[in-house]
């Protein structure tokens, strides 16, 4: 009898607050959705790290004719331009020697943080510049005695490239040291902020969906104030009142979490997965599946039914007090 009565107090809460209780389930939603999708990027952009600082290397450019002979006609003009430290100015003395080549290779593979070496000869650049950039116009300019040969060194650990940049750069025969990680941190950077970005909008969202289930609260619990006070005076406890605006809260927040679930799985289903098909478009990207799409889902339903119920607790506190 007491459990019919609650669904039937439920109801009548529900109807008459129709549009207020539309506006919080998608309050509700929109937030919840953006929470979601706040920690599957978070783990994306970790995922991501991981999967491209495993492939990040320390490229050490060697000097060839082509940068000797540049550094010599910079070195050469009055103004003194060709002064510069790195780069061009570290060839002046001529394009890296077998005995220089020898040595660097020695010095990198006796690191204790250096993975793996490889090394890549000049035709090698120009074969791999040519499958990147055939296509273009400039390509056709290039020849293979003006690609440089390199070092491509793997790191145990790849935050730790600064010990390799500052052992080999402006050392003779090098023309650079170049760090693939350098520009893949600037790629993170700014997905970070796109990941604050959403995590702002979620909380303002939430501010609001809470604000609107209070408001909510409010309403229904002064539309039937002259029935809650008949209870009290029956002897009904708080607690039993309290209990269907409570579930009033608990049942739009759920619906609201619903959608939310609704929006992330189609997220993860049109756009990565099929329609879209990011997964097969971009193949650089090491997208996530369904594991942890499906994981973030009991968050984001028990989040749905804690916040209103909470938030209509607190408000019935004070608006029930008869």
């Amino acid at each position: 009898m007491r459990a019919q009565f609650v669904m039937s107090e439920i109801g009548v809460g529900l109807r008459r607050n129709l549009t207020m209780t539309f506006a919080v389930i998608i309050s509700v939603a929109l937030s919840l959705a953006l929470f979601g999708g706040s920690l599957l990027m978070s783990e994306q952009v970790s995922r991501m790290k991981g999967f491209w600082y495993d492939k990040a290397n320390v490229s050490i450019y060697l000097c060839n004719k082509q940068d000797a002979q540049e550094a010599g006609e910079a070195a050469a003009k009055p103004d003194g331009s060709g002064g510069g430290a790195g780069g061009v100015a570290t060839c002046r003395k001529g394009a890296v020697t077998d005995e220089q080549k020898k040595q660097i290779e020695s010095e990198l593979k006796q690191m204790s943080l250096v993975k793996s070496v490889a090394y890549e000869s000049a035709d090698e650049a120009y074969k791999h510049y040519q499958e990147q950039y055939g296509h273009t116009a400039l390509a056709s300019s290039i020849t293979p005695d003006q690609m440089q040969e390199s070092f491509r060194v793997k790191l145990k650990n790849p935050e730790k490239y600064k010990v390799v940049t500052s052992a080999f750069a402006g050392r003779d025969g090098i023309h650079t040291v170049d760090d693939q990680r350098q520009a893949i941190d600037d790629l993170f950077r700014i997905l970070n902020y796109l990941n604050y970005a959403a995590l702002g909008i979620m909380l303002i969202m939430l501010i609001v969906a809470l604000l609107l289930i209070v408001n909510t609260v409010r309403v229904s619990a002064f539309s039937r104030r002259r029935e809650t006070g008949i209870m009290r005076l029956v002897g009904a406890s708080s607690f039993y009142i309290q209990v269907p605006f409570i579930m009033e809260a608990a049942f739009a927040g759920l619906i609201g979490a619903l959608f939310a679930c609704a929006m992330l799985v189609s997220g993860q289903y049109f756009v990565i997965d099929h329609g879209v098909g990011l997964r097969d478009k971009i193949q650089l990207i090491d997208f996530m599946g369904w594991g942890s799409v499906l994981a973030k889902l009991p968050y984001v339903l028990f989040i749905g039914l804690l916040m209103p119920s909470l938030a209509a607790f607190i408000a019935l506190r004070k608006y029930l007090k008869v």
